[in-house]
């Protein structure tokens, strides 16, 4: 079962609050009832607090943050490479126990909320109930239940099929009422075999069917959009977030468009454009570790040097598009769980947010404020201020100055407990 939250002081030699304001030293957070009772100068919140209140002092190098937010998991497969169908072959009951294993890995590095995107059945359920009920550690969860997609389409082994309006809007309400906290439709196809990230799945009527039956019941919308086709109709329809926006065409390439791009500014459209997951990052790391250790074959200094033209060239459109939308509506999210994206880098995801043109510290509001924001939760977590919920990650380093102190955690606090 869940524990009591306890009373309790953290210091650190550092404090990012998420809101803009620049890096505080050795401050403090005060906790209470699993949220923020106050925070700031420590020998200030030292002096506050009770004598009876439980201190935690992490040091003069570890820098306390907001939990992070990864807009985008898949916790019922596993990301060791196999191939959808593989995967899928699992049982649901082994995809839960996948999922607990992920969550724990997620929560471990520091992810304290996530979206879940999309699993087979009342996978993705199960695993929020078993949270909720304390028999499993992980994030919170936000969870969308079974991804609507067409006949054959992109995750359609998830069992939501739903062709034509009608049918959409009745999947909507079989999710709704089942317990999704929103609403995510496959607007393109995707890496499912018979199907085509090039071209849409649904027309702007179908999704606007979508996102007119979500906000009746209060939900949020997101949508996959690889395909340029499938984002010019999820801006049409209204979606609140598209997933990925690669500006594929036909042809299979990367095409930028500038005037789909200022469409999408003007829309207010929340972007989650898992970069990890077009770049093959995690190959990327591997084979540049390999590389320099010297441990790398001939083979693999010509694949590494492949994926990082492929990488350039999605690194590339992001940069153009945010030169035009901003960085403010931009939702990291890692995709975790299909092909090899495992679970534990949404490092992977800032690092390369960096890389396009934000700064360490946009890259972790990023993360935090905008995430929260994008999700609807703003009001609860994405900053560390009075009254929100008490979850606080500390790095070894502050991640402001240099983005890889991402990677080295010290501590990992939820709802005010320690669980790192």
């Amino acid at each position: 079962m869940n524990k009591v939250a306890e009373d309790l002081v953290v210091r650190a030699g550092y404090l990012v609050d998420g809101t803009g304001r620049a890096t505080q030293s050795n401050s403090a957070v005060w906790i209470q009832s699993g949220r923020i009772r106050a925070l700031g100068d420590a020998p200030r919140i030292e002096q506050d607090a009770a004598p009876t209140t439980r201190r935690i002092d992490l040091g003069d190098d570890a820098c306390l943050a907001p939990g992070l937010i990864d807009g985008h998991t898949h916790l019922s497969l596993a990301g060791d490479g196999r191939p959808y169908t593989e995967m899928f072959s699992e049982s649901d009951e082994m995809m839960v126990l996948t999922g607990a294993l992920n969550l724990r890995l997620h929560l471990h590095a520091g992810i304290t909320t996530i979206r879940e995107h999309g699993a087979r059945n009342r996978v993705g359920f199960t695993l929020k109930d078993g949270l909720g009920r304390g028999y499993i550690p992980g994030p919170r969860m936000l969870v969308s239940g079974r991804p609507i997609t067409c006949t054959g389409g992109h995750f359609h082994m998830c069992n939501e099929t739903a062709d034509g309006e009608q049918e959409i809007r009745a999947s909507v309400r079989r999710l709704v009422h089942e317990g999704a906290d929103y609403i995510k439709i496959m607007a393109s196809g995707g890496g499912t075999a018979g199907t085509d990230p090039t071209r849409a799945s649904y027309s702007v009527a179908e999704l606007h069917a979508a996102v007119h039956e979500a906000h009746h019941f209060h939900r949020l919308t997101a949508a996959h959009c690889r395909a340029k086709e499938s984002m010019v109709h999820a801006v049409e329809a209204g979606i609140d977030l598209m997933e990925h926006a690669e500006f594929l065409e036909p042809d299979g390439d990367l095409h930028f468009d500038p005037d789909l791009a200022q469409k999408m500014a003007e829309s207010g459209i929340w972007i989650s454009p898992t970069l990890q997951a077009w770049c093959r990052w995690p190959q990327v790391v591997e084979l540049r570790r390999r590389r320099d250790t010297a441990e790398a074959t001939p083979a693999d200094l010509a694949e590494l040097q492949s994926l990082e033209t492929r990488a350039g060239g999605r690194l590339d459109v992001m940069r153009r598009m945010l030169d035009i939308v901003g960085k403010e509506r931009i939702v990291p999210g890692t995709d975790s769980g299909v092909n090899d994206l495992a679970f534990g880098h949404l490092d992977y995801d800032l690092e390369l947010l960096v890389e396009v043109g934000f700064t360490p510290a946009e890259a972790l509001e990023s993360a935090t404020r905008v995430s929260a924001e994008a999700v609807g939760l703003q009001a609860e977590i994405g900053t560390l201020e009075v009254g929100r919920i008490a979850d606080l990650v500390a790095f070894a380093g502050d991640p402001t100055k240099d983005i890889s102190n991402l990677s080295n955690l010290v501590a990992v606090f939820q709802s005010g407990q320690r669980v790192l």
